[in-house]
């Protein structure tokens, strides 16, 4: 029988081939990286793609063992054990890992894996269908980026300081949260223009940046208003901390017409076992606006 197949001037036919070479031709012009290993990991086939991925002939390739040609380093124990637990119960999982091309560049695979049986039903080789998804998950984590800041001022945006906040008072070692308001800025923005203050805006989420730790978030809140994330410390340390935001924040900045300056009020709160992050905020906020409060009496 003749297969009939469309091609680009109309129908064109197939030639007569037996399925097990119809097989091998697919395997053989497949673009995703297929082989099959036996129960010691040692490569019996490997399609032209992966010769093509690990710069290594067929020949080459067969006999080694598959976790010394492509494997990363740090995979390669659970690329054992994962053969180990497949030939063992004859089921294989999905994985994904980092396979090394033959130039040594990592890249992220998605790999299924199946046990194949002999007639008698016993395990004696695992085939592995792989695709490169490097850019996919670089996609990914790039738009995950996005979503997680502020792009006025590169900072975390709300949801990315609400995530960590969550994940260190639940079952994390706690943090402590300065609450910044700037003062003054809205001033600054209505006199001279929107363009200004989103400048002064990134230059405060710069200066926040560069004074403190590389283990602390700072996040823009909202409008004005930042927060800084940091670990537990003691009521001195966070104080300290306070008072250099307070000091860097309160520099001139470079204006149209001059120098521009603007101050910051910080509300300073330690989290507590069992507290969620919205109460831990509103506790930080309620501190600021005491700050504020005693500081606008004060200059009156």
């Amino acid at each position: 029988m003749i297969a009939q197949g469309r091609g680009s001037q109309g129908w064109g036919c197939a030639p007569a081939l037996h399925p097990d070479d119809l097989l091998l031709a697919f395997v053989a012009a497949s673009d995703v990286l297929i082989c099959i290993v036996d129960g010691d990991g040692r490569i019996l086939l490997a399609n032209p793609a992966l010769q093509r991925f690990t710069g290594l002939s067929a020949e080459l390739l067969e006999g080694q063992r598959f976790w010394e040609v492509y494997v990363v380093p740090e995979h390669v124990a659970l690329a054992q054990d994962a053969v180990e637990r497949a030939m063992a119960t004859g089921v294989a999982t999905p994985q994904e890992g980092d396979w090394l091309t033959g130039d040594g560049e990592r890249r992220r695979v998605s790999m299924r894996n199946t046990v194949l049986h002999d007639e008698d039903g016993r395990p004696y080789a695992i085939g592995c269908v792989a695709v490169d998804v490097t850019s996919e998950r670089l996609r990914e984590a790039q738009l995950h980026a996005r979503a997680q800041t502020d792009l006025l001022t590169g900072l975390a945006n709300r949801g990315a300081l609400f995530d960590a906040l969550h994940a260190h008072l639940a079952d994390g070692p706690g943090c402590a949260l300065l609450f910044c308001d700037l003062d003054q800025f809205k001033t600054v923005n209505d006199e001279h223009g929107h363009a200004v203050g989103d400048a002064l805006l990134a230059e405060v989420a710069g200066r926040l940046t560069s004074h403190t730790g590389p283990y602390d978030l700072v996040a823009r809140f909202g409008g004005d208003e930042f927060v800084i994330m940091c670990s537990r410390r003691d009521e001195e340390e966070l104080q300290e901390l306070a008072r250099r935001v307070t000091e860097c924040v309160g520099a001139p900045y470079p204006g149209p017409e001059g120098p521009l300056r603007v101050g910051v009020s910080v509300g300073v709160a330690v989290g507590r076992p069992g507290e969620t992050a919205d109460e831990l905020i509103s506790r930080a906020d309620r501190a600021m606006y005491g700050v504020k409060t005693h500081r606008h009496r004060f200059r009156r």
